[in-house]
């Protein structure tokens, strides 16, 4: 039988809630920061979570911290903050991070975890909300082999795949990576779209070319509900968020000399899109506001 933890969640959102569910679904006792922020909570509440008011009694009570919030910023913030999760951690408490953070502040706050005697690790996420609630998300860690060992079958019980990217903020490197590309890709199919629209080109069409040749793949797929019928489920992310990790890539980018002008111009895109008031609408709306700029 797989080892039971007593885990705290910080952000209990459209992804952590799905984690939150799995965890429990495993047998994992389960307490989470209460914040306006979350999604509703009462199925949570009714399998045997326990609802506590900050960050300190949260990592209390826990033997592992997961924290699950927008960024950067968020992170720095339910760690560090007066009553944050720092306050009460105790001697080998674990934080993972599935949050999408820049890399060099990851490295920094794992050296204040551990000076205050506990363990971090990184755990980005990929997919959607439907797979966190199913308990079949992708993760990409960064941490030491010993921990990694240690908490594997913990990020087992929300995960499918489980990739070991190397040392703490490997995990974080990796997402951007992965998130770059992915977005990237969503901008070159979202101006795509809008110009084959344009140009007087059928969307069956257009999806069959694509599908059967070069832009056939993953971000195509989740595009395909909204350019047949306006649908963004397939894609439930921010245009708001988006902006933020094409960012995040670029700080990054910066910060190790890697050359990046491509997703420079990827991000004035994003920029503008959110100057122009679009930060809470989907991703697959992107092809909508490019066809009627």
């Amino acid at each position: 039988m797989s080892k039971t933890y007593r885990v705290g969640m910080i952000g209990v959102g459209l992804m952590g809630h799905g984690i939150a569910s799995s965890l429990l679904r495993a047998g994992h006792e389960l307490s989470f920061l209460d914040h306006p922020g979350n999604q509703p909570v009462d199925d949570l509440l009714e399998a045997g979570a326990v609802r506590k008011l900050t960050g300190r009694e949260v990592a209390e009570g826990s033997d592992v911290v997961i924290l699950c919030v927008t960024g950067t910023p968020q992170v720095e913030s339910v760690l560090f903050e007066p009553d944050g999760v720092l306050e009460g951690l105790r001697p080998g408490t674990t934080v993972v991070d599935c949050s999408t953070a820049i890399p060099s502040s990851t490295e920094a706050i794992a050296e204040k975890v551990a000076a205050a005697g506990g363990r971090f690790m990184d755990a980005a996420m990929t997919r959607t909300p439907k797979e966190a609630a199913e308990g079949r998300l992708n993760l990409i860690v960064g941490a030491s082999d010993e921990l990694f060992s240690d908490i594997r079958s913990l990020l087992e019980s929300f995960s499918e795949h489980i990739t070991h990217g190397g040392p703490v903020g490997s995990g974080h490197k990796l997402k951007l990576l992965h998130n770059y590309v992915s977005l990237g890709f969503t901008a070159v199919l979202s101006e795509a779209t809008a110009a084959s629209r344009r140009a007087g080109i059928a969307d069956d069409v257009f999806l069959e070319v694509l599908g059967n040749g070069g832009g056939g793949g993953v971000v195509l797929e989740r595009l395909r509900p909204f350019i047949v019928a306006e649908d963004p489920s397939g894609f439930r992310f921010s245009l708001a968020n988006t902006l933020k990790d094409v960012g995040y890539y670029n700080a990054m980018a910066r910060d190790v000399g890697a050359s990046h002008p491509v997703a420079e111009s990827i991000e004035a895109l994003y920029r503008e899109i959110n100057e122009q008031g679009h930060s809470e609408r989907l991703v697959p709306e992107l092809i909508k506001i490019l066809e009627h700029d």
